[in-house]
């Protein structure tokens, strides 16, 4: 079996759009293919990704002619599926504006007494973020004078009057995390080698031409209806039509401590997508809960898993190995409140789920083994299988797609693709033995069937 790393590569005749801008554990546009081939989908079909990231699912059905929708809760990531949906722009017009921007920064950067070379003279003064806006980035992040570059940069693409801003705009947030700023990621974001200076708008300008050279690529392939709706994943029927979708590809995130909104910090403050603490909080309301610094006063999707015997046996796991091991901390002591909250959003999900699904829709789920909680495994795509079928949906089974290593222990794990189909229990009607749900009573834990996808 090919490693994970091997599993996971971006293939070279992948690159075109799908790197455009691409989170690196983002699965492969191959594994789309795949599941299109085998669930038999065709031009007649609309595909569905609730938890679409960067794209990758609705690009590579695009190129396969397949209509497809998607959802995303984070601002950066929706922007750049939505951008990297958009292929109208011609490569030469992309290319002229690419070339007047360059210019315009480059000038800019002269008349302040700097050069967009590495160990030129800096300009004075470096223009900086508001404070609001520079307490939200990681420390040391991005540089000053590569940051002052940045926004120059950004400046004048707000100020060129081009017909087609979101691909100059997105282009720059490629090139902002590793190029521009000091970020690695190696699964978690964090600082590399802090880079003083980097020729920023020459990075930029190089990627322009790749973001044109892909548009003119496109040109001869068909034009399927893509769309993205920035929105919660766990209220799928507010943002999709009912009964429209034939198939879900999708990779929810994974109950694994990790804030999802660190991973595109820089680019979403410098683009202006993000400016301020409150701003950032009303986001994480809006993501399934999968970390201990998302959750919030008033949060019960635990409750959708009150009477799921696996789950309270897991959160209970946790809560005995924290107590065991003597930590104390905050963060360690809602442990095993996210993990019985992350499985209740799932469960939430896949219940309004149910409402835009046709009869027969077939369903694939990229997720994660986990070890993250105190090194507590918690075997997420059987925990999920158990969930949906007491929704009513048929489980078909799981494909290994491949196996990495745990941080903490070093063990294996195993990311798989769980498989499901939607049985056409009728959503809006009461089905107590054929389509459950969870819900509160007066003592706040009890199962109820009185209510479908609504939140406890």
């Amino acid at each position: 079996m090919p490693s994970g790393r091997e599993r996971n590569q971006l293939l070279a005749s992948d690159r075109p759009v799908h790197d455009w801008y691409r989170f690196v554990l983002s699965f492969p546009p191959h594994l789309v293919r795949d599941y299109v081939e085998r669930f038999g989908l065709d031009a007649g079909a609309t595909i569905l990704d609730p938890f679409c990231g960067t794209g990758t699912t609705l690009v590579e059905a695009r190129k396969l002619g397949v209509a497809s929708v998607g959802i995303e809760a984070l601002p950066m990531s929706a922007f750049a599926a939505a951008t990297k949906l958009d292929w109208s722009p011609q490569g030469d017009a992309l290319r002229r504006d690419a070339d007047t921007i360059a210019e315009r920064a480059h000038a800019r950067l002269e008349r302040d007494g700097g050069r967009d070379e590495p160990g030129a003279a800096a300009p004075s003064p470096l223009l900086t973020l508001p404070p609001e806006q520079q307490r939200l980035l990681l420390h040391n992040s991005i540089s000053p004078l590569p940051l002052h570059k940045a926004l120059v940069l950004r400046n004048a693409i707000e100020q060129s009057g081009s017909a087609h801003p979101a691909h100059l705009r997105l282009a720059l947030a490629r090139e902002l995390p590793t190029t521009i700023g000091n970020l690695r990621f190696g699964p978690e974001v964090g600082l590399g080698a802090k880079k003083e200076d980097i020729a920023a708008i020459f990075a930029w300008h190089n990627r322009m031409q790749v973001f044109a050279r892909d548009l003119d690529d496109l040109r001869e392939i068909g034009d399927a209806p893509a769309s993205v709706v920035q929105a919660d994943a766990r209220d799928v029927a507010a943002s999709v039509p009912e009964r429209s979708i034939d198939c879900v590809i999708t990779s929810p995130p994974y109950p694994n401590e990790k804030d999802y909104t660190r991973a595109v910090r820089l680019e979403s403050v410098i683009l202006g997508l993000l400016a301020d603490n409150n701003e950032l909080r009303a986001i994480k309301r809006g993501l399934l809960r999968s970390n201990s610094r998302g959750v919030y006063k008033g949060d019960d999707d635990d409750a959708w898993v009150a009477a799921h015997p696996e789950v309270q046996a897991l959160a209970a796991q946790i809560e005995q190995t924290r107590l065991e091991l003597g930590k104390t901390s905050g963060f360690e002591r809602m442990y095993h409140r996210v993990a019985a909250l992350y499985f209740g959003g799932m469960a939430r999900h896949f219940a309004s789920l149910r409402r835009v699904l046709k009869p027969g829709a077939q369903l694939a789920y990229v997720v994660g083994d986990q070890a993250s909680y105190l090194r507590v495994m918690i075997r997420t795509a059987d925990l999920l299988a158990g969930i949906a079928e007491r929704l009513g949906y048929e489980v078909v089974g799981k494909d290994l797609f491949r196996t990495r290593a745990a941080t903490a222990t070093r063990s294996e794990l195993n990311e798989e693709v769980l498989l499901l189909r939607w049985r056409d229990c009728e959503p809006s009607l009461p089905t107590p033995h054929r389509c459950p749900s969870y819900t509160r009573d007066q003592h706040g834990m009890q199962r109820s069937q009185r209510r479908e996808a609504a939140p406890p």
